[in-house]
């Protein structure tokens, strides 16, 4: 077998965030309530935690025209459905993708993130269920893990999982008025 010459090292590019995302798509990134009346709003995100801005952007950008409580809220929420999906999922390997689904409810938003599944080896199949559950003492400052979903389950109106470990969709509802979070409690 013939020997190949090494790979020479590549430079690195820094490019604005904004230049991936397609230009008919912009507006879902622009933190402005120019077009509020969308009814859902999708986008599939790459597998780097360098597009963690861009999440942010996304979901600030769908919580828009409400109050600057909401939007914290409803994006840091959001933000910790998509760094779970990379850390405790397959979207995080190099190459793979997760997707955020956001909803416009009558009385609320309703975010959806769908992951490629567990990152472990198993099989799973279709019928196999398994739902996200809360540490107890998640909320608890010296946890080690578990705060994130805790910090769902406290501050998100509802929240739920489907239940699939082999593709997993991890949604939350977050009421306009902020109605079943304990936010208001916590912001004073």
């Amino acid at each position: 077998m013939p020997v190949l010459a090494p790979v020479p090292p590549m430079s690195e590019v820094t490019i604005a965030l904004h230049e991936l995302v397609p230009y008919a798509l912009r507006h879902y990134f622009n933190g402005s309530p120019d077009r509020p009346y969308y009814r859902t709003r999708r986008y599939d995100f790459g597998s780097s935690l360098l597009f963690l801005p861009l999440v942010r952007a996304f979901l600030d950008t769908c919580a828009a025209e409400q109050s600057s409580d909401y939007r914290y809220l409803f994006t840091l929420l959001g933000s910790e459905l998509a760094s779970n999906a990379l850390k405790h999922s397959r979207s995080g390997i190099p190459g793979r993708s997760y997707t955020l689904l956001c909803e416009r409810k009558r009385d609320g938003l309703r975010l959806t993130c769908r992951d490629d599944g567990i990152a472990k080896d198993t099989a799973t199949s279709v019928h196999d269920r398994s739902h996200l559950t809360v540490d107890p003492g998640g909320l608890d400052p010296s946890a080690e893990a578990g705060r994130g979903l805790a910090m769902v389950d406290a501050l998100a109106t509802e929240w739920g999982d489907n239940g699939r470990p082999g593709h997993r969709a991890v949604w939350l509802f977050l009421a306009y008025g902020l109605q079943g979070s304990r936010w208001p409690e916590l912001a004073r």
